[in-house]
């Protein structure tokens, strides 16, 4: 199983960015899904997560301005990104929560995933 995020890009505040990030693999199904940030000199924080029954979360700093979603048919999060702002500033990485097959053909547990970075820049 992998995760692989994509859109990150520079942007001027303001501006909008849609960050997706597709799981691949022999999956059985997505339990949860998040996305985090990371600030150079900074700690990796939570921005947003999803669960399978579509109950969303969001840090303060991003309520309002952010959207994550999923499709589960097409094993892929987005994180819609609106009203940017210098402080956006950061690596952001996916993250979920993952049962695929087993050797045996059954599920396994549910097992954490991270995807590759991908760099967000908000300056004009």
């Amino acid at each position: 199983v992998q995760l692989q995020a994509s859109g990150g890009g520079l942007v001027q505040p303001g501006g909008s960015l849609r960050l997706s990030c597709v799981a691949s693999g022999s999956i059985f199904r997505i339990n949860a899904a998040a996305w985090y940030r990371q600030a150079p000199g900074k700690q990796r924080e939570l921005v947003a997560s999803i669960n399978r029954g579509g109950i969303t979360n969001y840090s303060d700093s991003v309520k309002g301005r952010f959207t994550i979603s999923s499709d589960n048919a097409k094993n892929t999060v987005s994180l819609q990104m609106n009203s940017l702002r210098p402080e956006d500033t950061a690596v952001y990485y996916c993250n979920a929560e993952i049962r695929s097959y087993g050797s045996n053909g059954f599920p396994t547990d549910g097992k954490n995933y991270w995807g590759k970075g991908t760099l967000v820049t908000v300056s004009s």
